[in-house]
């Protein structure tokens, strides 16, 4: 069984985990206490010298990044991976999208908006970071009024990468209700036999779940 590195505020320790169980793979939850420093731990940074989650131990080697760990689900299942050598050239394109566009805005907001202190907070930044959200979010709203999926006809990684952050409760900048494509895009995720909300699926302090919408 494979050993995920992961706490459950990750959102991109949730495109790992989610992939994991939604390919039907064996895995267990290590989890990080990384709000009391413990990704920086020297006994963490041994794992991974960039201190970071998601971290997956396959037994034979540790692999880091979540796009790296899907493309090695996609390897050992055939699952999420499309069906052709197009889709998967595209499921990348989209994988890499969200790393600089979705993730990459709506993970360092939600963070500045929710986790840092309050006396932290840099209205500038975060208006910022908002603006960038709301571009890349537009773009995925346009591409879904026309399509089910990202990728071919079914659930890919490219969903499941741009779509790991928009499960989260907190208030970062994403209104589920104002982008009707994303809304049901998000609604055939979590129709999808095995899925779960990521305060479900990975251990931590979970500090949103009671609050979950």
């Amino acid at each position: 069984m494979v050993k995920l590195y992961c706490f459950a505020e990750s959102g991109n320790a949730y495109k790992a985990a989610l992939s994991l169980e939604l390919a039907g793979l064996p895995w267990q939850a290590e989890f990080v206490d990384f709000f009391n420093g413990e990704a920086r731990s020297p006994e963490f940074r041994a794992i991974n010298p960039m201190g970071e989650v998601p971290v997956l131990d396959t037994g034979s080697e540790i692999l880091t990044q979540s796009g790296v760990i899907q493309d090695w689900v996609i390897e050992q299942t055939g699952k999420l991976g499309g069906a052709t050598p197009a889709e998967r050239r595209e499921i990348w394109r989209w994988v890499i999208f969200d790393n600089q566009k979705v993730s990459g805005m709506a993970g360092p907001v939600r963070f500045l908006s929710n986790f840092l202190p309050e006396d932290k907070r840099n209205p500038d930044v975060i208006g910022f970071l908002k603006g960038r959200l709301l571009a890349a979010l537009n773009v995925l709203e346009e591409e879904l009024s026309t399509r089910d999926w990202l990728v071919g006809n079914t659930l890919t990684c490219a969903d499941i990468s741009c779509a790991g952050y928009l499960f989260y409760p907190e208030p970062y900048g994403f209104d589920r209700a104002a982008f009707p494509a994303i809304d049901a895009w998000l609604s055939r995720i979590e129709a999808t036999p095995g899925w779960q909300h990521p305060y479900d699926l990975m251990p931590g302090p979970t500090l949103g779940k009671d609050n979950r919408s």
